[in-house]
């Protein structure tokens, strides 16, 4: 069944689909998919061609905006765009603390998880595609993860794609999670440092935050415990558009004067609540490494581990010393599944998967190679999250793909700045075909 309404300037529909759990079994058990398919108003009854937006992650449901904001209002002036939740995600069936004791205990929750990596995405795009589209391809454009997905979708079924449009989102095709980490902790130092150049006195700020931590048992309003480690990765943001500026407002008000002394304000406990909690998107924290997992090598917790290589990074090291505190970004530890409340009843779960070895190939380089999709990606110059690199590198194999490396966003410019991005990359994409 489907439900349609309007806001200003669209119309939207509710769309559920039934897929397989496991593409393999397709009379096992099933799951379901929600995605809203989005039209402008003045073209709802054209025959349009078909859009399909992955968002980024994992664990992200797809963008809720209003109306046609940002890349959204470009791509409805000659698109009807299908917005999915990938499976886990938003209204899709869930995967989260609550539901996943469903399934059993942890070794049959991490079973049931390794189902929800980019290939599986993939065949549920192909399976929901004949029923949107009547099996005509259509185009997919990928943000960061979704752009994982785009490739996986060039390798496992190019005849359903129109046309793939990636930003930021070019994976190494081969490299293992410890590769991924040991090219991130060198941008995430160099973004820390442009982070207290811009804003210095940030420094000192964060330096008296980890302090009291140290010395501290903090709780969030939450339940999240807040360590040293848990303040450091509040990083994460400094690889946004806007990043820098979020962090230096969260830290500026971190400390109030009580009649006890001085403490950490609700105001910024709060908003740390927000920021650092999993509540939202657990799948991110639980399956965020095996989606470089390709081969019989365990994750085994790579970022954990590769961050002991960085010892600049150690936040008791740099207080004992003269050196500035080091954020960390885009990266999954053990701890949090002690200090989050959304992730606690998961930590074996989240052990099983880290031991894993038995992960198949994403990509096929060798159909990469022989690509005849048009294709275009956007590559972020130092983009904190996926290596630029890694992303050239991969270029390079998919035949007849077309890079755009700019320095003007930072890995979400496809929210900063939309409508010139995708008008950018659509053009150049069409010159290509």
């Amino acid at each position: 069944m489907t439900h349609s309404y309007r806001q200003p300037g669209v119309v939207l529909t509710d769309r559920r689909f039934t897929v397989p759990l496991d593409h393999d079994r397709p009379g096992g058990e099933t799951i379901e998919l929600y995605a809203r398919e989005v039209v402008a108003s003045d073209k709802a009854h054209q025959d349009l061609p078909w859009l399909l937006y992955l968002q980024g992650g994992p664990g992200f449901g797809a963008d809720r905006s209003v109306g046609r904001p940002g890349w959204l209002g470009r791509a409805l002036k000659e698109y009807r765009v299908l917005l999915l939740d990938q499976r886990g995600t938003g209204h899709s069936t869930p995967a989260n603390r609550q539901t996943l004791p469903l399934r059993g205990g942890p070794a049959e929750q991490a079973g049931y998880l390794t189902h929800f990596r980019a290939d599986a995405i993939v065949r549920d795009c192909e399976a929901i595609r004949a029923e949107v589209t009547g099996g005509t391809p259509w185009t997919v454009l990928g943000q960061s993860f979704g752009g994982f997905c785009v490739t996986s979708y060039l390798s496992l079924a190019p005849e359903g794609l129109a046309t793939a449009v990636i930003t930021g989102g070019l994976p190494a095709l081969d490299a293992h999670a410890d590769d991924v980490y040991r090219a991130a902790f060198p941008r995430i130092e160099r973004k820390v440092t442009a982070h207290y150049a811009r804003y210095p006195q940030d420094a000192e700020r964060a330096r008296r935050i980890a302090d009291h931590l140290l010395h501290h048992d903090v709780v969030l309003p939450g339940g999240y415990r807040l360590t040293v480690e848990a303040f450091q990765s509040l990083g994460i943001v400094l690889g946004t558009g806007d990043g820098t500026h979020r962090l230096h407002h969260l830290l500026e008000n971190a400390f109030v004067r009580t009649p006890q002394g001085s403490t950490l304000s609700d105001a910024f406990l709060e908003q740390a609540q927000a920021m650092l909690s999993y509540a939202r998107h657990p799948l991110y924290a639980l399956i965020h490494e095996s989606i470089y997992g390709q081969d019989a090598r365990p994750t085994d917790w790579s970022a954990e581990r590769v961050r002991a290589e960085f010892p600049q990074f150690d936040a008791a090291k740099a207080l004992a010393g003269d050196e500035p505190l080091l954020f960390t970004g885009e990266s999954i530890h053990p701890w949090m599944f002690e200090c989050d409340p959304a992730l606690r009843p998961l930590r074996e779960t989240a052990d099983l998967l880290a031991a894993r070895t038995d992960w198949t190939p994403l990509y096929d380089p060798a159909r990469l190679a022989a690509n005849e999709v048009p294709v275009v990606a956007a590559v972020y110059h130092d983009d904190m999250y996926v290596d630029t690199a890694h992303s050239l590198r991969t270029a390079r194999t998919i035949r007849g793909l077309r890079t755009w490396i700019t320095d003007e966003f930072e890995h979400d410019g496809i929210r900063t700045g939309g409508p010139r991005v995708l008008d950018r990359l659509l053009a150049l994409v069409r010159d290509e075909a």
